[in-house]
């Protein structure tokens, strides 16, 4: 009696690509090597499906992090991007969807990965972009009735000022003069941290 496993043949990052894109011809809008990283755009109609195929037909069963990025003047505005991979093959995928300023909502992916809850969380409380279907969609970071996004582009670095009675107040930071300090060389990255001006010398 032959007692060896039979291992499952190993699967790349193209050939999951290649089979993403024969599975999903018309819902693929581009696909990136960069740096033999893949990255793929995807509709956003059929964002759940494309990922739903690669966890449970493609054995990408880790959800790396999910991220959103302020594309400001263009449209759509923002992009939801998915970072998975599988263990089974040792690979990894991007897959990226846009999501327009009126919308402002992607579709979420908690019932294919619990993990992405606070991902989408945080994603809602930086950029404001909510995900259909989550559970519980509310702030992550900053207090509850906070009235803007820190990761918009639009939003400025020194910050806003917003007033919330018994609850949290914020103000403007100084940048010009502020307690950090920092100065372009060529030293190591160590040396070109911002530090508090009283180490200065």
């Amino acid at each position: 009696m032959n007692y060896h496993k039979t291992q499952a043949p190993q699967m790349n990052s193209n050939e999951a690509a290649d089979a993403l894109g024969v599975k999903f011809e018309h819902s693929i809008i581009s696909t990136v090597n960069f740096r033999n990283e893949i990255s793929i755009e995807i509709k956003l109609e059929q964002s759940f499906e494309i990922l739903s195929y690669c966890k449970e037909k493609l054995d990408f069963d880790y959800l790396v992090d999910i991220t959103a990025v302020d594309n400001l003047g263009n449209e759509p505005r923002y992009e939801v991007v998915y970072e998975i991979y599988s263990y089974q093959h040792g690979c990894h995928l991007r897959l990226k969807t846009g999501v327009t300023e009126s919308e402002r909502e992607a579709i979420s992916a908690v019932d294919l990965w619990p993990t992405a809850n606070w991902h989408e969380r945080e994603a809602y409380d930086m950029l404001g972009i909510t995900f259909k279907g989550h559970p519980d969609m509310r702030r992550i970071l900053m207090w509850e009735g906070y009235p803007y996004y820190p990761l918009r582009k639009d939003f400025p670095l020194a910050g806003k000022t917003s007033e919330m009675p018994d609850v949290a107040f914020s103000e403007p930071v100084p940048l010009n003069g502020g307690p950090f300090v920092t100065s372009p060389c060529s030293a190591s990255t160590d040396k070109r941290e911002p530090r508090s001006r009283e180490f200065i010398s």
